[in-house]
């Protein structure tokens, strides 16, 4: 019988993830609703054009079923370097590709190339589509089918005693996400503290979900909204980030302190909703009495913490909507040349550094509205916004890795700089068709903004 595990057992799981610079890498992760092309109705799970037959179709290009109590609930492929790569469903079968940690850029928009390429290979023979935004522009909650995924059950039944919008989460809403490394606790509570402090400035320039049921929402990023009242244990911009001494082991603390959803013994997920990690870690677990926790718990705990910057081995950029594959390319573009250059880490720092705990937590909440015309410090998002994009241009400049047609990294900006520079967030563009071109046609999304 192996030794109970202990607390620097917990902080030693992150601090694994340190690493020298010569082994940085980036991981790109988006979401995108799937759609019917006759109805534009999200797919069920099961059917002949359902989830399950786009994962069965998938398997020819080389991926191979992850499965859970009999269900393919995903997808894994290794790339020639070792590293996988996997295709994942949310609750109410979003389709998500969370990339392999990869070198630069280039290669992250070849794997998202290729993997777009391959869905829309398998979707259009199943009269599918897949369609990149914040938030479900059509579809009601009760009209979105669930996932047969056993710790979703779970979520579904404790979200609503959190807050209101927990299900709209789950269901109804996409992101893009980037994943970054580094180097030493210094070095990643640096980087922390930038990220989550700019966040809301990148909610800002991904708005893209403007839509609720058909009609304007009063929201550029109603996905972004939702996360303010989903559960207030989980999720965020963590003041103690910003306090002296933060580091792993305070992060640790507040993971022990987030009340769990499940432990997962084989293929069954045990209903732990509302307990505590820490009573676990005591044997004292209602749902497990006796058990005491190995490190796989504590790992599957981590990944249902939700903040807008969350700490496993690496740090993830969690604050931006989905949309279409240009912005995919360049949310990672955004954080590697901040993050993966000195100085223009020191230069993002100074953009917000004497930003107080009120004006990042008013600041999340008025991007949502407002995206770029939102104000913090007496500066406008948007003026932040060019003075971000313009710093990770220079470090990405500086990083001067080059594809194969001798051009470095800078161009996966373009489409950011054109945000910031108009002033004009993604989801403004949406609404100027809605009152314009479609005539109030939500549905014109689908066939313009298709993948």
């Amino acid at each position: 019988m192996t030794d109970p595990i202990t607390f620097d057992d917990l902080v030693g799981v992150m601090t694994k993830g340190i690493k020298p610079r010569s082994e940085w890498r980036v991981g790109a992760e988006h979401e995108k609703f799937g759609f019917d092309k006759s109805t534009l109705r999200r797919p069920t799970y099961d059917g002949p054009n359902g989830i399950l037959a786009m994962l069965t179709g998938l398997q020819r290009f080389g991926w191979s079923p992850v499965e859970e109590a009999g269900h393919v609930i995903a997808l894994e492929r290794r790339n020639a370097d070792g590293y996988a790569a996997s295709i994942s469903l949310e609750p109410g079968g979003q389709f998500e590709l969370s990339g392999a940690p990869l070198k630069d850029i280039h290669e992250i928009c070849a794997e998202t190339g290729q993997h777009l390429m391959e869905v829309k290979m398998v979707a259009d023979e199943l009269n599918l589509g897949f369609l990149g935004a914040g938030f479900d522009p059509m579809w009601r909650r009760e009209d979105v089918p669930v996932m047969p995924k056993g710790r979703y059950d779970i979520m579904r039944a404790y979200m609503p005693k959190k807050g209101n919008l927990g299900l709209d989460m789950m269901l109804r809403t996409c992101t893009i996400q980037a994943n970054l490394d580094f180097d030493s606790e210094a070095d990643m509570v640096a980087k922390f503290r930038t990220s989550l402090a700019l966040q809301p400035i990148g909610t800002a320039l991904f708005a893209c979900s403007p839509f609720t049921e058909g009609r304007p929402n009063g929201f550029l990023s109603a996905r972004a909204n939702v996360w303010t009242d989903t559960d207030p244990d989980r999720t965020g911009m963590l003041n103690f980030v910003f306090q002296d001494g933060f580091g792993f082991e305070t992060y640790a603390n507040y993971a022990l302190d987030v009340p769990m959803y499940f432990a997962k013994r084989g293929d069954r997920y045990i209903d732990a909703s509302g307990q505590s990690f820490r009573d676990f870690m005591d044997g004292k677990l209602p749902a497990l009495p006796g058990e005491r926790p190995t490190l796989k718990d504590w790992g599957d705990h981590l990944t249902t913490l939700f903040p807008e910057v969350r700490l496993k081995q690496y740090l993830e950029m969690r604050g931006s909507d989905g949309g279409p594959w240009s912005r995919i390319c360049g949310l990672p573009a955004l954080w590697t040349g901040i993050f993966y250059d000195a100085p223009s880490l020191a230069a993002a720092w100074d953009l917000c550094k004497d930003w107080d705990i009120e004006d990042h937590e008013r600041l999340r909440r008025d991007v949502t509205r407002l995206g770029l015309r939102a104000e913090v410090a007496g500066r406008s998002v948007r003026d932040i916004a060019v003075d971000m994009v313009a710093i990770a241009r220079q470090g990405l400049k500086n990083r001067a890795r080059f594809s194969g047609g001798m051009v470095d990294e800078r161009g996966y900006l373009s489409e950011l700089e054109d945000i910031a520079d108009t002033g004009v967030t993604p989801a403004e563009r949406l609404l100027d068709l809605y009152h314009g071109e479609w005539q109030g046609d939500v549905s014109r999304m689908y066939r313009d903004f298709a993948y």
